[in-house]
């Protein structure tokens, strides 16, 4: 089912107001690998990108610490 405009222009004012837009650059043909790992995982590209910061992020704020 298609969406509806209201439900069109909600989404886009939640997206505005509850989140950030971060855009990168990778070379030619790592896209492709990036997106079959995440396949392989189950997850989505997004959502393989996430975890991988979010975990290099855990991991390197745990070095920090000992």
């Amino acid at each position: 089912m298609a969406a509806t405009e209201a439900q069109m222009r909600a989404t886009a004012k939640w997206q505005k107001e509850k989140t950030d837009e971060v855009r990168f650059r990778v070379p030619k043909g790592e896209r492709a690998v990036i997106q079959a790992r995440a396949n392989h995982q189950g997850e989505s590209t997004t959502a393989f990108i996430k975890r991988a910061i979010k975990e290099t992020m855990e991991r390197d704020n745990a070095e920090k610490r000992e």
